[in-house]
């Protein structure tokens, strides 16, 4: 956990878009960005994440992905020990020889991300220096990256948003026009998409990252790109530095946010009507009626937003408009104020939009407004447990595929599985 103390634990009211948001700098609870490792090491098939940390570096990952000790995940940790804080030992020597034999071990490797730590940035170990080292030595086999994973420098999501951005300048160039989908998704997910993509009529679009290292998609003045997810502001503006450039939408989450992030694809690209109704109709269908299948527990019941992944703007219109719910807060790490416009005008104005955290205080206004659900980050939610408050894991809305249509219904289940398990312990 990171526990980071800002100077000051002044909350301020700043404008919105006409909306007031509470701006919090105080303690907050969030985990750092290397937990962004347990998605991403999933997605790209031959890359593999090499974190420079220490042992609880290594416990963290290990926990939260729940791999076993025989398995063979595509994500280690070189562990950063007394002798190399000391300075008695060349941590860059121990490195280079750590992952020569990672390579020798595992020869399907073709990316390889070194993954920065709050131990490798004390005792100032130079990962991009090594990177390029690396990377020489071991060209054309093995392509070396680096990114940021710490708990200084980043929290819970920003940990993949560092990862893509690192991606960027190594994409292939191309002016050619071609939509690029940027954020992680399941593979089941983007095939959904890729699949109603092609029903509209587009036919070059991309997914950033790739499945494979050797498929990243070009990009260039030609690329409009939409954003999978809220929390990836280093990306979009790498990414425009390219030439690329985002197309505005809300992000594909329940039934409407899907529908509007698609027909803002199809807009770009100058889709018809009909075209887009003939792809879309059916899973809408399915989708609403996976939703409606929940709405009944779910509708009226008020619901209080911890700041941990960014994705509670989003989750907030979600069930706010789609399941009928209250929502009191929506607390986000970070609220970026351009990617999120079109969730904050669908937003009800009834909700109170809170921007970073002072967990105190943030603590207090939840205890007093007595939610009937609280998401919210491990570390709060079994003490709010014990003080008879409901609460859901936000980790779960990142481990689990939740974006499009057909997950609609199983976002709107992750909300109503807490209340359902609450009702059964009270008989």
């Amino acid at each position: 956990m990171s526990g980071a103390v800002a100077a000051t634990a002044a909350a301020v009211l700043d404008g919105c878009d006409e909306r007031p948001v509470l701006r919090q700098r105080g303690q907050r609870e969030v985990f750092c960005g290397l937990t962004g490792i347990i998605w991403l090491h999933r997605k790209i098939q031959d890359a593999f994440f090499l974190v420079v940390g220490s042992r609880t570096c290594a416990h963290l990952i290990q926990s939260a992905a729940g791999v076993m000790i025989f398995a063979e995940p595509r994500f280690a940790t070189a562990i950063i020990d007394e002798r190399d804080l000391a300075g008695l030992a060349d941590a860059n020597d121990e490195l280079d020889a750590v992952v020569t034999q990672l390579l020798e071990r595992r020869p399907d490797i073709r990316l390889l991300f070194l993954v920065g730590s709050c131990p490798s940035e004390v005792i100032k170990l130079d990962l991009s220096r090594a990177a390029i080292r690396l990377g020489q030595r071991f060209s054309p086999d093995v392509r070396v990256l680096n990114y940021s994973g710490s708990g200084i420098e980043t929290t819970f999501t920003q940990g993949e948003d560092a990862c893509l951005a690192s991606l960027v300048p190594v994409l292939p160039v191309s002016d050619d026009s071609q939509l690029l989908v940027v954020g992680a998704l399941a593979d089941v997910v983007e095939d959904q998409f890729a699949r109603i993509f092609t029903a509209m009529g587009l036919r070059n679009v991309r997914f950033l990252p790739p499945r494979q290292a050797a498929e990243l998609p070009p990009v260039g003045k030609g690329t409009r790109y939409l954003l999978a997810q809220p929390f990836l502001a280093d990306t979009a503006r790498a990414l425009e530095a390219r030439g690329a450039t985002r197309i505005a939408a809300p992000f594909p989450l329940g039934v409407e946010g899907t529908t509007l992030w698609l027909q803002a694809a199809a807009a770009a690209f100058g889709v018809d009507s009909a075209s887009f109704r003939a792809a879309t109709e059916l899973p809408q269908e399915r989708g609403k009626r996976a939703v409606g299948n929940q709405r009944p527990l779910l509708a009226g019941k008020r619901m209080f937003f911890f700041p941990d992944s960014q994705l509670e703007i989003p989750l907030a219109r979600f069930v706010s408009r789609e399941l009928g719910m209250e929502v009191i807060e929506a607390g986000t790490p970070f609220l970026h104020k351009q990617h999120t416009a079109e969730e904050l005008a669908l937003l009800p104005k009834s909700v109170l939009v809170s921007e970073g955290q002072d967990v105190e205080r943030q603590l207090d206004r939840c205890r007093a407004a007595k939610p009937d659900l609280v998401v919210c980050g491990l570390g709060l939610a079994n003490p709010l447990e014990a003080e008879g408050l409901t609460t859901k894991w936000s980790i779960e809305l990142l481990f689990t595929p939740v974006q499009g249509y057909d997950q609609a219904g199983d976002l709107a289940e992750l909300f109503a599985r807490p209340l359902v398990r609450r009702m059964r312990l009270a008989v």
